[in-house]
């Protein structure tokens, strides 16, 4: 693994490259970005995804979004779906200026939101030649649903507007937690629902933490999530190619039904894995699960990247 930055305009974002075996920097490799979940960063599933691509022969690259973990950005903990689809962008810019990368075999890889926004990069950035999502959420609908009713959603966006006020005259900022700060935090409040459990298990026990995911979420971001809708011109401008892969234990944070709908909607080359028995967080780090995601998402990028053919019938690369 190498540690990289490179640019989001005036932010530095920080980045870890995961190499194949037996890299060789003359050499010329397909990449793949990895992009990682709301509340993540690259050290976790983005991470995981990542050294798995790289096990297949891939160059890929996990990076911290914008205002969260090592990247720059300030006011901290900012969830900002503009500045998370640009992130992407810009880790394609920085492939395209490594020699080994060969710059018509890029593609992206996202986990839950990070799958949302890996399709909205794509979509607008056609240096992207291939898009693999693993349990992928349009994280504004799933917001938007969480508040429980289009009356509930807008008493939300009238308390940010509120939180605005005060942090323009100089008040402290809003932060939230993404989800309850342990298992028995979680506990104590009531909280029954399986997916918010699991994530915090994954998030706030030794299972998947880590300490610069620090469940903290600034209060504003919650607006331009709401009005983020992750899949919008789907149909029109997605025309790469698309491997979808969900877990069939259906639970609330909808990832199964927005993967169904992307695959539904996108009009493009595309394919769709059911993983049995998984859950949500399962296809995070649970290794009999990621190993079926991470088999499908091999074959297809091996498919769709694939190195160019030579005059003597040999690949030209990886």
């Amino acid at each position: 693994m190498e540690t990289i930055t490179f640019p989001n305009r005036h932010l530095e974002i920080a980045g870890i490259l995961h190499l194949p075996a037996g890299f060789d920097p003359a050499g010329t490799y397909a990449a793949v970005v990895c992009v990682h979940p709301g509340n993540g960063v690259k050290e976790q599933t983005a991470g995981l995804y990542a050294a798995e691509m790289a096990r297949r022969g891939y160059v890929a690259l996990a990076f911290d979004a914008s205002y969260q973990g090592e990247s720059g950005g300030e006011p901290r903990h900012l969830e900002e779906p503009a500045s998370r689809v640009e992130d992407i962008r810009c880790a394609v810019d920085h492939l395209t200026t490594l020699g080994y990368v060969d710059e018509e075999r890029i593609g992206v890889l996202g986990v839950c939101a990070g799958g949302g926004y890996a399709v909205n990069a794509a979509m607008t950035d056609h240096r992207i030649a291939a898009v693999g999502v693993v349990a992928p959420i349009s994280i504004g609908r799933a917001r938007r649903e969480g508040a429980g009713s289009r009356e509930n959603t807008v008493r939300l966006l009238e308390e940010v507007g509120r939180q605005r006020t005060i942090e323009a005259r100089g008040g402290q900022p809003g932060i939230r937690p993404w989800v309850p700060d342990s298992p028995e935090e979680a506990r104590a409040a009531g909280i029954t629902d399986a997916d918010v459990l699991e994530a915090v298990d994954y998030y706030r026990t030794p299972r998947g933490e880590h300490p610069r995911s620090a469940n903290r979420l600034r209060f504003v971001s919650v607006a331009p999530v709401i009005a983020f809708d992750a899949f919008h011109l789907v149909e029109e401008l997605l025309t790469q190619p698309l491997q979808v892969v969900v877990g069939d234990r259906v639970g609330s944070f909808g990832s199964y039904r927005d993967g169904y709908e992307l695959f539904r909607r996108a009009d493009c080359d595309k394919s769709l894995r059911v993983v049995e028995g998984a859950g949500h967080y399962d296809l995070y780090d649970v290794p009999r699960y990621v190993d079926q995601a991470a088999s499908a998402l091999g074959a297809f990028f091996d498919a769709h990247l694939a190195a160019p053919v030579s005059a003597t019938g040999m690949p030209a690369g990886r």
